[in-house]
């Protein structure tokens, strides 16, 4: 089969699947080693970025998908006539910044960072598929444990979760933001 013939076949399989698919499933589909199937992805998410198209390759945990271009996205919104997408509160993005630094993390450990309830925040984020039960602690009353989900990393353009920025590098990034509405 040709470069672009496999190209074809890896396109189609990223556009009907709509959700994340493995390297591995790939790979295995078009008969290829991950290497080559690899190399077959890339070069698409290349394309699509270069020639500026309305989709993108994304990869997530390992896994690629194929979604629409963020810069797209309010003629998207305009064709389907839909309310202005629902942002994070900021309890709700406070809530999400400690799970995805945390994880593992119960709601009483993060109502103990965050000093308020969490109750509330933490169902909305399940609710928006940003985190989800990823466990239950080995304690009394086995308490249910959160982590964020492949949709938290698709919402940030996060490959996985070790791209989270560092701690101090998020502070400084904070502070350069204050300091521009300042000015």
């Amino acid at each position: 089969m040709r470069l672009s013939e496999l190209e074809a076949v890896v396109e189609s399989l990223l556009f009907i699947s709509g959700e994340a698919v493995s390297l591995t499933a790939i790979a295995q589909t078009i008969e290829m080693d991950k290497a080559t199937a690899k190399a077959i992805i890339h070069t698409l998410a290349d394309k699509y970025e270069n020639e500026s198209r309305g989709i993108r390759i994304v990869e997530i945990n390992g896994a690629y998908q194929m979604c629409t271009a963020a810069e797209c996205f309010e003629y998207i919104r305009n064709m389907y006539k839909s309310p202005n997408r629902q942002g994070l509160t900021q309890a709700l993005l406070e809530t999400l910044a400690i799970v995805a630094y945390k994880q593992p993390i119960t709601r009483a450990q993060i109502e103990e960072i965050r000093g308020v309830s969490a109750e509330h925040a933490v169902s909305k984020l399940v609710e928006k598929k940003l985190v989800c039960e990823v466990g239950r602690m080995e304690s009394p009353g086995k308490p249910i444990m959160f982590g964020t989900t492949n949709e938290f990393l698709r919402y940030f353009g996060f490959k996985n979760i070790a791209e989270l920025p560092e701690l101090e590098e998020a502070s400084k990034m904070e502070e350069d933001e204050s300091n521009s509405i300042k000015e």
